[in-house]
């Protein structure tokens, strides 16, 4: 189980071999192409979902690639000491609140991008709390909430074809011991770099920047993602 940071590291210095990567949400593409990355990465990796079926049938179909158990929603939750929320956006708060106990004193990453869709195109919605980042901190004050992975392409995950993810990974939060472990996290990817990105207060704007990658997908049939350059 993942104890206290209590000394600041390098980020390429922190371990993750001993820990559990849970994903809730992780028969959704987002949440199984995560999975899929870090388990060929040897890492353990807990696929949940609303039904033990599901979630076993998502980590059948991804044995060849490592260390991949499928469990409910709430089976996850216990079992992660690191845990990824991949869950439509409009189920986001109630799958938390009835988490809460079984994450506290836990990593949890927040991906979830809270946008609608018209005839114009994806638009990032308003979110009471300023974002879906900021929801999971209020929702689970006993946890250590990230923001993470939300502008990484679900195709390119899930292609085993694609040898290296080549995008950053902007992390947020408050806990920086936290955004250190997370960045480390996106980094054991191939192509993939976690990029520090400010304070939970600064998730809006990476959330609803997903909107105009979509939009950049449409229009040139890509998969692009995110690159900070000089760093």
């Amino acid at each position: 189980m993942l104890g206290p940071l209590r000394y600041r590291r390098p980020v390429s210095d922190v371990d993750l071999s001993t820990l559990t990567i849970a994903v809730l949400g992780g028969t959704g593409p987002q949440g199984r192409g995560l999975g899929r990355r870090f388990a060929e990465a040897g890492l353990s990796v807990v696929l949940g979902s609303r039904t033990l079926e599901r979630a076993a049938a998502a980590a059948a179909a991804l044995a060849d690639c490592g260390d991949v158990t499928g469990a409910t929603n709430a089976q996850a939750a216990a079992a992660g000491d690191v845990v990824l929320v991949a869950v439509p956006w409009d189920g986001h708060r109630e799958l938390l609140e009835s988490l809460a106990p079984a994450l506290a004193g836990k990593v949890v990453v927040d991906c979830v991008n809270p946008l609608g869709f018209d005839k114009q195109g994806p638009y990032a919605l308003r979110v009471e709390e300023g974002s879906a980042t900021q929801q999971a901190a209020a929702v689970l004050p006993g946890s250590r909430v990230v923001g993470a992975f939300h502008h990484v392409s679900a195709v390119l995950l899930e292609d085993p074809a694609v040898t290296s993810v080549d995008t950053d990974v902007l992390v947020v939060g408050d806990d920086r011991e936290a955004t250190d472990l997370v960045q480390a996290l996106a980094s054991v990817v191939p192509g993939m770099r976690g990029v520090y990105g400010g304070r939970l207060r600064n998730a809006h704007q990476v959330e609803a920047f997903t909107a105009n990658l979509i939009a950049v997908n449409r229009r040139y049939k890509a998969h692009a993602g995110v690159r900070v350059t000089d760093l």
